[in-house]
């Protein structure tokens, strides 16, 4: 399909889903790499990474854990700018090598709130890693680890990133036609 329609507005594939795959797959092989003997907790924050986290996962031939949170920013195409946490960490992250999956980083707002939680449990390493990245959106300095693609500050869905709750289902990832 390359072209979709979602509240009145038309959307185009911008990255398929093969390549979102093969890119995946090597961001999996150099985190099996890197952290081979520490037992990773990864930390999926929804709703937008769940299918980034699951296909990572299932790609992490070491041993490793996940879990989720839920943090949320944006209404509609932009950010409200205000961060909202609907479902708090309940892991022990002390001594824990943790790695944030992230779908998609553009103010940075999101993880700039929420970082000092995190450090603030004391964990051995803390890492991100992101599946899109808008350099030229970023207002709040985010230490990104492991990016699979940056992107222009163009509004983006699919593949998890979702317009109003709708578009998630979708294998590609798609940006608004001009």
């Amino acid at each position: 399909m390359s072209n979709i329609q979602l509240h009145g507005k038309s959307f185009e594939i911008f990255l398929p889903e093969a390549l979102i795959q093969e890119k995946i797959a090597a961001l999996a092989s150099e985190i099996n790499t890197a952290y081979a003997g520490k037992k990773p907790l990864f930390i999926a924050v929804l709703n937008g990474s769940f299918m980034f986290a699951s296909d990572l996962f299932k790609s992490i031939s070491i041993e490793a854990e996940i879990c989720f949170i839920k943090l949320a920013s944006y209404k509609g195409t932009t950010s409200t700018g205000q961060v909202i946490t609907a479902i708090g960490l309940d892991v022990d992250l002390t001594n824990r090598h943790i790695i944030v999956l992230e779908d998609i980083i553009d103010t940075g707002k999101t993880l700039h709130t929420f970082l000092p939680q995190l450090h603030n449990q004391q964990p051995a390493s803390l890492k991100i890693g992101v599946l899109l990245h808008k350099p030229d959106a970023t207002v709040f300095e985010v230490p990104i680890d492991y990016c699979c693609f940056s992107i222009p500050n163009k509004f983006v869905l699919g593949y998890g990133l979702d317009y109003d709750g709708y578009g998630r289902n979708s294998r590609d990832i798609y940006k608004l036609a001009e």
